[in-house]
């Protein structure tokens, strides 16, 4: 499973990669191999402020329903309204065009709480 180096992660399976202060959020390839065939993404609204650990979205695949939290704390400024008609594009592309939404962060040292992807992977061991 990929665990691209140039990402931060959440120990909830979360990812963010950042650009001069907006972090895309997704969820990483072994929550999506966990979940097996996504089936609907319910994405938050543009202009909603999240504290790190807020519910953010929910996903719901053939066997469950689970959450995905913010994993830094900002105001939502785009969502991937794409994931509304194929929420499948997170299992087939989880860290290219499987994202899920952006933030503007209030804090770039939120970061600083999360795993790197050696980290990550000792967490989560992948073949």
């Amino acid at each position: 499973m990929a665990v691209p180096q140039d990402r931060f992660y959440a120990k909830t399976h979360e990812w963010v990669s950042l650009d001069n202060g907006i972090a895309t959020v997704g969820i990483t390839d072994f929550a999506q191999s966990q979940l097996s065939d996504l089936t609907f993404v319910e994405l938050p609204e543009v202009g909603t402020h999240l504290a790190a650990g807020d519910e953010a979205v929910v996903v719901e695949s053939v066997k469950a329903a689970v959450d995905v939290y913010a994993p830094v704390a900002g105001e939502v400024i785009e969502i991937n309204s794409e994931l509304e008609d194929a929420p499948e594009t997170i299992n087939t592309d989880a860290f290219g065009a499987g994202w899920l939404f952006k933030l503007k962060m209030v804090d770039e040292a939120d970061v600083d709480q999360m795993l790197d992807a050696d980290s990550y992977e000792e967490l989560c061991p992948v073949s």
